[in-house]
């Protein structure tokens, strides 16, 4: 699957080599995305969610939906799971707006499917403290994983881990960041497996 943030929505295709557009937001200035393949998943149920604002968004409007969650169908594994592209308010912000958001959307996420296995990607703008917010989700049942080098460097001031994933029910094995393309931020990639296959092996 691929996620997408900061993305310009009208020219979104509906496919990308084998991957196919579930959905993306509408509402943006810079649109959220989640591409799956068709071959392997079925998407039953898709959403995008309005999260608090902050002052960036009030001023500038870049975001209102900040949040898509799609309810896909494992043909392979023959499960429903739910994958996830999320971008938090921007460093403007404070932490506690951030996470407010992150919170509200994993709350989102649950709706989507009690119970199912969740990833959500994205950009989280949460370069600092992030220990205490892997225990602040872990009481909700989510675990915080980071990828094995940072994700953006800009003006040697701003830097550090702000691209990461939050996950229930799954066994992240690995997030690498990949190299820079056009966007400020590092891409990463993620593997991940259901916990119970975890336990099986």
């Amino acid at each position: 699957m691929l996620c997408l943030q900061e993305a310009f929505g009208p020219e979104l295709p509906e496919t990308i080599g084998h991957l196919r557009l579930a959905h993306a937001t509408s509402a943006n200035r810079l649109d959220l995305a989640v591409y799956y393949r068709e071959e392997r998943f079925a998407d039953h149920e898709c959403r995008t969610v309005s999260l608090k604002r902050g002052l960036h968004d009030m001023i500038a409007a870049p975001a209102t939906e900040r949040l898509v969650g799609v309810r896909m169908h494992d043909r392979v594994r023959d499960r429903e799971i739910i994958v996830a592209s999320f971008h938090a308010a921007p460093l403007t912000a404070m932490n506690s707006l951030r996470r407010n958001q992150i919170d509200a959307a994993h709350a989102a996420l649950r709706e989507l499917g009690e119970g199912l296995p969740t990833l959500m990607v994205g950009d989280y703008n949460y370069p600092l403290f992030q220990k205490r917010l892997s225990a602040r989700i872990g009481l909700g049942g989510y675990d915080l994983t980071r990828s094995d080098k940072r994700t953006y460097s800009r003006y040697k001031v701003f830097r550090g881990h702000f691209d990461f994933a939050t996950s229930s029910g799954m066994v992240i094995e690995n997030i690498e960041t990949l190299r820079k393309g056009i966007s400020d931020h590092l891409p990463i990639l993620v593997t991940a497996s259901l916990k119970e296959r975890a336990a099986a092996a």
